[in-house]
């Protein structure tokens, strides 16, 4: 057996069969091979029943700044309350509806973990009574399970799991790669819940009423069905997802030649990067130990943290051998971490204290201060109150009073973004846009006519991803600026100024002048909210593939904001690089189109 540099194990998946049988796949890097070009490529070693199968395949430059990945698992700005970023409410139309809740539609791409939506039910007491419609748009349906995943937690009725303990376990299924066996048992369970809902709308609605999957094609619903039932065990033992293995060849190909000095390497992006752009709570013992193991909170001894968290597998299609196979792995962020979402920004201010010019208290303490007081808001919110209709004292369940009458997430269908508005119900109907980094390249004038005059924008910039300078940060915050006033939106003169976010505003005139004749014509009613295959702007057949959900990733639908190279002054697609810079080796193979 040829000795190895490194290894990393993938699962390949042959739907020819129609079985769905899992391969275990041995990605080994041996001695330097001279091509043509004179670059190193790993030779793949399959393993099935008997033999191997030796192939080549190229692999990308060592430090190649693709840190954030492909996918994105969790935020990289704090959170928000979407009710103080969008209009305020029109008396008039307050008026009018004196016998009907107002309602706020926002309409989210990218926003990835939820945390806008769980800080905007936080703090919806603080408001008057709305009614909340928020419909979200990822690039890829492992993330819209998570969202399901963490907002089932998050309502969990206080009965059956304390304060606490769901904090705890939020913060160790959305931050840590590896997990506790108390935690892991806890995502089989909802996971196995979550595979028997999606196939079944009645029973959804009837156990999740604040969820709807109703714009999502069917075999969208089947591929999320397949992601529950790999969470929830179908493949099981470790091998299923090594995540020790392959976050340890994800950072050996982030690092290169670095990776002997990757303690030295964390410091310098912490200090010199991190702590300069604001985020000075992150503790350099902490952030070390994320970049090592991916484990962001450590709330036990470190050695319970030995089981891989699947929530963080995705898949895609890698070529071998001219064929695509599917194959499920890491490719998310390993360079800045989970401490931006919740462990920068807090309430209250004494955790914010410095002691001789060092923060008292860590981002991960903070984090779990946060999301304690988030999650006990939401509670408190949804209790209740005297007088209407349940008596004070009332043994009723409370958290699942506002989930049925307040709030609804609406997931849209993948690659909607730029075929909303041709459905008359999605013309001018949101007060409130928010466009995450990675999905800023879908910021286009038709998308633009999905938001009502008077409406406001706000777009997430990408101050802390380490992976860029600051003349690139610069560029991309004036690109931003370019694409928001071709969608038809201006700066907003009152906001303050800010380096995480850009926001801006739709005059009536702008929204006028602003839709292209092709974008009245064609409307479509939204008696079938999925757009049609017709429409779809990246072709959508691999989708049927699984039932696994390997299907390719997206790349069209979400630019990496890691990724983005130095010809930003050019077209939204100039934001990110060729994708054969975005595919580190092996766990993060590029799919060969």
């Amino acid at each position: 057996m040829i000795a190895t540099v490194q290894s990393c194990m993938l699962l390949l998946a042959d739907w020819s069969k129609g079985a769905g049988l899992w391969v275990a796949v041995e990605l080994r890097q041996g001695p330097a091979h001279s091509t043509r070009q004179g670059q190193r490529g790993p030779s793949w070693c399959i393993w099935k029943d008997k033999g191997c199968l030796f192939r080549r395949a190229m692999t990308t430059p060592a430090g190649s700044g693709t840190g954030f990945g492909s996918v994105s698992w969790w935020g990289l700005s704090p959170a928000l309350d979407l009710q103080a970023e969008s209009p305020p409410l029109d008396p008039n139309c307050q008026a009018d509806t004196a016998h009907k809740t107002p309602e706020l539609d926002v309409l989210l791409l990218g926003s990835v973990d939820g945390r806008h939506l769980l800080r905007t039910l936080a703090r919806a007491a603080l408001w008057p009574r709305r009614r909340f419609n928020f419909y979200v748009l990822e690039n890829n349906l492992e993330t819209v399970a998570r969202h399901m995943l963490i907002f089932s937690l998050a309502l969990e009725e206080p009965e059956k799991m304390g304060l606490q303990e769901r904090s705890e376990t939020f913060l160790e299924l959305w931050g840590n790669a590896l997990l506790r066996p108390q935690v892991a048992a806890f995502v089989r369970t909802q996971a196995g819940h979550l595979a028997h809902l999606v196939p079944e709308p009645d029973r959804l609605a009837e156990h999740l009423p604040w969820l709807s999957l109703g714009p999502l094609k069917f075999r969208e619903r089947d591929a999320l069905e397949a992601v529950f039932r790999f969470w929830s065990g179908g493949e099981k033992g470790p091998e299923a997802f090594p995540m020790s293995r392959l976050w340890d060849s994800r950072l050996r190909h982030y690092l290169g030649s670095r990776y002997d000095a990757r303690r030295g390497v964390s410091d310098w992006d912490l200090r010199m990067k991190l702590h300069d752009r604001g985020a000075q709570v992150i503790h350099t013992h902490e952030f070390r130990r994320w970049r090592d193991t991916g484990v962001a909170f450590e709330l036990r001894d470190s050695c319970a943290y030995h089981l891989p968290n699947r929530t963080l597998a995705s898949g895609r299609l890698l070529s071998h051998h001219g064929e695509r196979v599917a194959a499920r792995g890491y490719w998310g962020d390993i360079a800045t971490g989970p401490f931006v979402a919740f462990g920068i920004e807090t309430d209250d201010q004494s955790l914010l204290r410095t002691n001789n010019g060092q923060p008292v208290k860590t981002a991960g303490e903070i984090t779990q201060h946060n999301v304690t007081e988030l999650l006990r808001e939401v509670a408190a919110w949804g209790r209740p109150r005297t007088g209407q209709g349940i008596p004070e004292g009332s043994s009723e369940p409370s958290a699942s009073v506002p989930t049925q009458e307040f709030f609804t997430v609406h997931f849209l269908s993948l690659g909607s973004a730029q075929t909303l508005h041709h459905k008359d119900c999605y013309q001018g109907r949101f007060q409130l846009l928010y466009v995450a980094s990675g999905m800023v390249h879908l910021l286009s004038p038709e998308l633009g006519a999905c938001v009502a005059p008077g409406g406001n924008l706000v777009v997430e910039l990408a101050r802390y991803l380490v992976d860029l300078r600051p003349e690139q940060l610069q560029a991309f915050s004036s690109r931003v600026g370019e694409l928001a006033q071709a969608a038809g939106f201006a700066p907003q003169t009152g906001a303050s100024p800010s380096e995480t976010f850009a926001r801006f505003y739709k005059s009536g005139d702008s929204a006028q002048d602003s839709v292209d004749p092709a974008v009245k014509s064609g409307h479509q009613t939204c008696d079938i909210l999925a757009p049609s295959p017709e429409s779809m702007s990246p072709p959508q057949e691999d989708l049927a593939k699984p039932p696994g959900a390997m299907r390719p990733q997206q790349e069209d639908l979400a630019k990496p904001p890691g990724a983005i190279n130095q010809d930003l002054d050019k077209t939204p697609e100039a934001m990110s690089p060729p994708q054969e810079n975005l595919a580190p080796p092996p766990e993060a193979m590029s799919l060969t189109k």
